[in-house]
């Protein structure tokens, strides 16, 4: 009664509940999908494994529960006592519900210990089913107040565009691309020095092209931490000054295309075959969602949007071949090229995409040259000290991961961080019915987060 309704008269089960209910029903009595179940459970053995299907999921609960218990206790005041959640936010942060989840957690590993491999992918499977029919529960929760999320949740075709740019290394991928052409480059090499036909490129040794890359990679990451203290003010400043950091980010741009001019100089890029390439790219690791999170927007009908990738990556062919899957084929890509010959790299680069002024350039020129029959809205999702202009440009930044010299460099030029959730929770907090969630680019300040899964929830919802 204390939220203004009888429980008894005015509620009724919704669909998500039904579901969640009769999922957990069903694998509790031994009905897993795609497993055939045994008629009896004769032996302890399958009243283990059914015991650990069942744990499998129900743990998911548990733990969503307890991780929302704790985050909401940290966004409320703890002098207020009217919050109408407040004894379910106090129930599920409390360390007694911590430890049953631990508790619940550290049952199930134990019961799996006995599993097969085939076994452990069901759970794993269960698990994951668990989790989405929860989020389909508070999804359907009807909410009485405007949010602010998601972004895209007051796109109109007619009038919106979204324009989302993107870095490629170590934003879309768990390693760097230069890694990658590079060991495309040793492993494909001859062993040994050898006479090659007048006809082909001229390669080295695949010993001398691991010491050459060994050398220019220490090289490298000894003068950009040189370069970065360089460019550093003295003191920190009071303001955020757009201006100062260019001029800055100018220095830096000189630092990285010297860098590229040695690497080509070095022939290492030499030879490489542009199947090996394209087949790399097909096989290289992108971080958790990234993937998901383009293919949901390209797919989008409801949105009119672009997806641009501005990246320092050598080879363009490298990141079109990362995103040849899923319709990511339409996904913009701005970015260095090797030039071959006869499908074999030459070892030159066209350089399009060197430094931090190149990619706003790139940024700059892609807006310009948007039909002006609608209002842009721009995100920016980067990583590094590149990024940094961009980022700034964008009316909403988003940095991912947890470069140190980005924040540092930015820091010292005025630049604020801020945690994207806790921020969103304030303007959701901050806002007055009738007006509108404003971004604007040029503020100083961006926003920081550590999944994929977290730019999804923002931009797209669930």
């Amino acid at each position: 009664m204390e939220w203004g309704c009888d429980l008894f008269k005015d509620s009724s089960l919704n669909s998500a509940t039904v579901k969640y209910r009769d999922f957990l029903l069903a694998t509790a009595s031994g009905k897993v999908e795609g497993v055939k179940g045994p008629s009896k459970l004769l032996t302890p053995f399958e009243k283990t494994k059914v015991a650990a299907y069942t744990l499998g999921a129900m743990t998911p609960c548990m733990r969503l529960y307890a991780f929302l218990g704790k985050e909401l206790q940290a966004l409320i005041d703890p002098s207020e006592s009217t919050h109408p959640y407040k004894k379910w936010i106090d129930n599920y942060s409390s360390e007694g519900f911590q430890a049953s989840a631990l508790q619940t957690e550290d049952l199930l590993d134990k019961l799996s210990v006995s599993l097969t491999g085939e076994e452990l992918d069901i759970i794993e499977k269960l698990y994951y089913q668990a989790m989405e029919l929860e989020i389909e529960f508070f999804n359907a929760q009807m909410l009485d107040q405007y949010t602010v999320v998601p972004l895209t949740k007051g796109h109109d075709r007619a009038a919106d565009r979204l324009v989302i740019f993107s870095d490629f290394d170590l934003t879309c991928t768990v390693v760097d691309s230069s890694a990658i052409l590079a060991e495309i480059a040793i492993i494909t090499a001859p062993k040994f020095d050898q006479n090659q036909p007048e006809n082909q490129i001229t390669r080295m040794s695949s010993a001398n092209l691991r010491n050459i890359w060994g050398v220019l990679s220490k090289q490298y990451t000894e003068e950009y931490e040189q370069c970065i203290e360089d460019i550093l003010p003295s003191e920190k400043v009071e303001e955020f000054d757009y201006e100062g950091l260019c001029k800055a980010l100018e220095q830096f741009s000189d630092f990285e295309k010297i860098a590229n001019c040695r690497v080509i100089e070095s022939s290492v890029l030499k030879g490489l075959n542009l199947d090996d390439i394209k087949r790399a790219g097909e096989r290289l690791i992108l971080q958790d969602g990234c993937a998901s999170f383009f293919q949901s927007i390209v797919k989008n009908k409801s949105l009119i949007a672009d997806v641009h990738i501005l990246s320092y990556c050598w080879c363009g062919d490298l990141i079109r071949s990362a995103f040849s899957s899923g319709d990511l084929h339409v996904l913009n890509v701005h970015a260095n090229e090797f030039t071959f010959k006869e499908s074999i790299s030459t070892g030159e680069i066209v350089k399009n995409v060197e430094s931090p002024m190149d990619k706003l350039k790139a940024f700059r020129g892609i807006l310009e040259n948007c039909s002006n029959d609608r209002k842009n809205l721009t995100v920016y999702i980067g990583d590094s000290v590149g990024d940094l202009l961009c980022l700034l440009a964008a009316d909403i930044g988003i940095v991912i991961g947890s470069s140190s010299s980005l924040k540092r460099v930015g820091s010292q030029f005025g630049v604020s961080f801020v945690p994207l959730f806790p921020f969103l929770v304030k303007k959701q907090k901050e806002y007055v019915e009738g007006s509108s969630s404003h971004w604007k680019g040029l503020s100083g300040t961006l926003y920081t987060v550590s999944s994929w899964a977290e730019i999804h929830a923002f931009i797209l919802g669930w």
